[in-house]
């Protein structure tokens, strides 16, 4: 929760960059932004769930701890070069150290976790979102020999990154967060069908690998990358289909709080827009439009990660009793998060009809931006009290 602060704080930071005389460089921010959200908050958090499912309970407590506090200086190494110097020496050096980290956990996680016949499904989509992690490294490793040889003007630049991202966000966390979801299924002995599963799990992890070339079609590819696309996109909601029906919410009710029951449902309407949009941009028209105005493809992304899979995280902390989610600062944490969207697609639709646009757009996102950090403050400050009480109880 520390790194999500400190990414929300930079993310404020850039917000206020155009309203007030700051001396910093605007792309190095926005590098440290990134990648203290995606691997301080989004990795720290589901590796944290995932180790306290699968792993808590095996022979590696002093192996994982190392590893942990391992991962941390990488974060933090990153957190204090990126902002300073961008992608340099220092920087390219933690972010290098912390794949070989992420490998380290997958080992780990293919040595130690233990699965049993209960908890089959979850374990399965955890194994292969892991490995998407692996796979999305590719991205990282690419970019130096493209820098080096043909430089960031060229389009493989973005490929590779478009590659890393696409693999983040749609391989492993998203199918993470659907193998943890499983497990509070299994947890509470639903039975799910062995043909319902194949279907599910088959549909997905094609779709999971045919969307990314939805990410290569602003350099207008022939049509063919579009029907693997488009095709991807149906297949993703085709799996999800298949797994979740209409009976089930009447099953999940019933070892919910209402508090986390309306978490989920929020979870679920954020993902079905982010399965619509990414199904709208296997046409070429829609592609073609994300690509000239970036502030769709902003928006989309803080839709999936700051929306989607944060949303998601804080189900699951709220569910497995890792950290109390209060529903009044996630009613402020959501209002800046919604505010933020609307403002930023607002901005494109603009650009895209020939609307007008207003004065206090940039102030407002500026505000929507800090919000959000102060909402994160305060759930930061929940955590603290709820570990010195926990301290306490343990001593008396």
């Amino acid at each position: 929760m520390t790194y999500f602060l400190a990414a929300a704080m930079l993310g404020v930071l850039l917000r206020f960059f155009s309203l007030a005389s700051f001396e910093f460089d605007y792309r190095y921010v926005v590098h440290a932004h990134s990648h203290i959200a995606l691997l301080g908050w989004v990795y720290i958090a589901l590796t944290t769930i995932i180790y306290k499912l699968f792993l808590e309970k095996g022979q590696i407590t002093k192996k994982y701890r190392r590893l942990f506090g391992f991962t941390q200086v990488t974060i933090m190494g990153m957190l204090l070069t990126f902002p300073f110097q961008g992608y340099a020496l220092f920087s390219i050096l933690f972010s290098t150290l912390f794949l070989f980290a992420s490998y380290r956990f997958l080992f780990l996680f293919e040595k130690y976790a233990k699965i049993d016949n209960e908890h089959g499904l979850s374990f399965k989509c955890l194994r292969w979102a892991l490995w998407y992690m692996a796979l999305s490294s590719l991205g990282p490793w690419a970019l130096g020999g493209i820098m080096t040889n043909l430089g960031v003007q060229s389009i493989w630049y973005r490929l590779a990154i478009y590659f890393y991202l696409h693999f983040q966000y749609n391989g492993w966390m998203v199918l993470s967060l659907i193998g943890l979801f499983v497990y509070v299924l299994e947890q509470n002995k639903l039975i799910i069908p062995k043909r319902k599963i194949g279907f599910f799990f088959r549909g997905l992890n094609a779709g999971i690998v045919l969307t990314y070339f939805l990410s290569v079609l602003w350099i207008m590819p022939p049509t063919f990358f579009y029907i693997l696309g488009g095709l991807g996109a149906l297949l993703q909601i085709g799996g999800i289909l298949v797994l979740v029906d209409i009976n089930m919410s009447h099953f999940i009710q019933k070892f919910l709080s209402p508090f986390q029951w309306l978490l989920l449902r929020i979870v679920l309407l954020l993902f079905s827009i982010k399965m619509l949009l990414q199904l709208v941009t296997a046409f070429p028209y829609f592609a073609n439009l994300a690509a000239t105005y970036l502030d769709f493809t902003i928006g989309y992304l803080h839709w999936t990660f700051l929306g989607v899979i944060t949303v998601a995280i804080f189900f699951l902390l709220d569910y497995f009793r890792l950290l109390k989610i209060d529903k009044s600062t996630f009613i402020a944490f959501f209002t800046g998060f919604f505010t933020m969207e609307v403002l930023i697609f607002y901005k494109g639709i603009s650009g895209w009809l020939g609307l007008p646009g207003f004065d206090l757009h940039i102030l407002f996102l500026a505000v929507a931006s800090l919000v959000i950090a102060l909402s994160i403050m305060i759930m930061l400050g929940n955590l603290e009290a709820q570990r010195s009480i926990r301290i306490h109880n343990v001593n008396y």
